[in-house]
């Protein structure tokens, strides 16, 4: 009889174990997200899976893809978000940001769109027609205030993408002030900065900024200067991107922004890695580093994951 308990106990204990592995299986899912490779100075070393760090959720993760999107997997959506208050002197960039347009290689689709009144207001949907996108590059309407908030318009973008490929990147280029006239006081809790990083990380843009500032008096104020510089400084460091900026004043020409986010796009990559699922789709943080020197990586810092399939 205690022979017959102690197989029978073994049988259960083996059961266990072979149940383990299934489990553990079950809690894992696997997560994808966009990375910049930044060089350093001179060209951009190459990269493998298994130059690269990362934790999520807290904790280290296993690589599981590393994907550069170019050729057949360069497909990207990118919308220009300009700000419809911006002062009259933007007219001087207008030529260059349609130059940007039509350099695009010809599987990127560009939008434009004009913040008014805390939307994003298309003025030409996503289209792979780079000419007609062009042309939707305009003097702005420089009404004081009639964007609302830039961050209400980046949250109005996020939630409603004109989604054309769920496989392209997204990744956005705003131009305005940063300041948001809700919060004039800098805040980096801004309740409405803050809302427009989630939007955009749950939406999984990349969102780009070159400062330049509005119509009325409220601009004159380095004060407000330096906080809506410092809230797009957050925008762009929470979803992978960058602020552009000349100092306090307005940019003499974008074209050296709008170089350097060019060779950004080139140089991207799929980055997929194991992360514990989750009870239903979060946010959950991530840090990627690499062991390559004379390069770093700009990765969003939390990205959505849902529950194991």
């Amino acid at each position: 009889m205690m022979k017959f308990k102690v197989v029978a106990a073994g049988m259960v204990l083996g059961a266990l174990t072979y149940a383990l592995p299934s489990v553990a299986q079950q809690d894992t899912v696997t997560a994808q997200t966009v990375v910049t490779v930044l060089p350093k100075g001179g060209e951009a070393p190459s990269l493998q899976q298994q130059n690269l760090k990362v934790w999520a959720d807290g904790k280290e993760s296993s690589v599981t893809q590393w994907q550069p999107l170019r050729g057949d997997r360069g497909g990207l959506e990118l919308v220009l978000l300009i700000d419809d208050s911006a002062r009259s002197s933007i007219g001087l960039q207008l030529n260059e940001m349609a130059k940007f347009i039509q350099s695009m290689p010809p599987d990127t689709l560009v939008g434009v769109a004009y913040m008014q009144n805390g939307r994003a207001a298309f003025a030409q949907n996503l289209t792979a027609d780079h000419a007609l996108a062009a042309k939707a590059i305009r003097l702005t309407a420089g009404t004081p205030g009639g964007n609302a908030s830039p961050y209400f318009c980046l949250s109005d973008l996020a939630k409603n993408w004109p989604a054309q490929d769920a496989k392209n990147r997204r990744e956005v280029l705003m131009v305005t002030d940063g300041v948001d006239r809700y919060n004039l006081r800098y805040d980096p809790d801004d309740p409405y900065l803050q809302a427009a990083i989630t939007d955009s990380q749950k939406a999984g843009l990349i969102v780009y900024s070159i400062y330049f500032r509005d119509s009325g008096r409220l601009d004159n104020s380095n004060y407000e200067t330096n906080a809506g510089q410092n809230l797009l400084t957050q925008v762009g460091q929470a979803t992978g991107g960058k602020l552009y900026w000349q100092g306090l004043g307005n940019p003499v020409s974008f074209q050296p922004f709008l170089e350097d986010l060019s060779k950004r796009l080139q140089n991207q990559y799929e980055l997929g890695f194991t992360v514990r699922a989750k009870a239903k789709q979060e946010l959950v943080d991530l840090k990627v580093k690499t062991d390559v020197s004379r390069v770093s990586i700009a990765a969003p810092q939390r990205v959505p994951v849902g529950a194991a399939q």
